[in-house]
């Protein structure tokens, strides 16, 4: 599902200017239907790796396949295609503050071309999997926190994209409001979609007792099936 064999990512436009690689000579292989959690201190390569995975950067060296889409030869107008197969949620949500709930997920169907029939068929459906019935005219500031980061789970989720990336989706939440948002996310691991979650919370790593990856200065320094995490 996810490959990235021997991955360097270093900025800078040369190799004089490129200094010190973000990610190097990294390897990583993610099952289909895996739930992996992505730990590391600021600064350490984690958001370089979920930019190449989502293709908003290339790296320097080494390759990378992701859903059997091998970006070597992935050309510019598949990139949009690439990201149907990849949801991705943030730590701030990102919802547009105009649109409510049933509109802020229907969004990403309609920018994918999908009739009103359709929309109105599966929105619903991706409410209710987020257990946010009764809250679809409401509008992004009438929510609490991890309402609003289950709104934007829905709408990573609503395409049906093989991969979900959450990155630090519990950042910016209370202790009680982020250990709903990681069942949230188990449960939609457990419909089959590859979970790749990325927190600086030891708690819910050590909780989980699912993979973990550590990654310090730009290095894989630990893989484990059941890892834990100590900052």
């Amino acid at each position: 599902m996810i490959l990235l064999d021997r991955v360097t990512k270093a900025y800078g436009k040369t190799a004089a200017k490129a200094g010190k690689p973000a990610l190097n000579r990294i390897s990583v292989h993610v099952s289909a239907g895996e739930f992996v959690i992505l730990v590391g201190t600021s600064g350490a390569g984690k958001s370089t790796l979920l930019k190449l995975l989502t293709r908003e950067e290339k790296p320097s060296h080494g390759k990378i396949v992701v859903g059997g889409i091998d970006y070597d030869t992935l050309k510019d107008k598949h990139i949009p295609l690439l990201r149907r197969k990849i949801g991705v949620v943030f730590q701030d949500f990102k919802l547009l503050p105009n649109r409510t709930v049933f509109e802020n997920i229907a969004f990403a169907l309609e920018i994918a071309g999908m009739t009103n029939r359709e929309i109105k068929s599966t929105v619903p459906k991706v409410i209710s999997l987020v257990g946010l019935e009764g809250k679809e005219k409401s509008f992004p500031h009438q929510l609490s926190g991890g309402e609003r980061q289950r709104v934007a789970i829905a709408r990573a989720v609503v395409r049906q994209p093989k991969i979900l990336i959450a990155d630090e989706p519990t950042g910016n939440l209370d202790p009680k409001h982020s250990w709903e948002i990681v069942k949230l996310l188990e449960k939609i691991n457990k419909y089959g979609t590859t979970v790749l979650l990325t927190t600086h919370n030891v708690d819910i790593v050590n909780k989980l007792k699912r993979r973990v990856i550590t990654i310090d200065h730009g290095k894989i320094v630990s893989d484990e099936a059941k890892g834990s995490y100590r900052q």
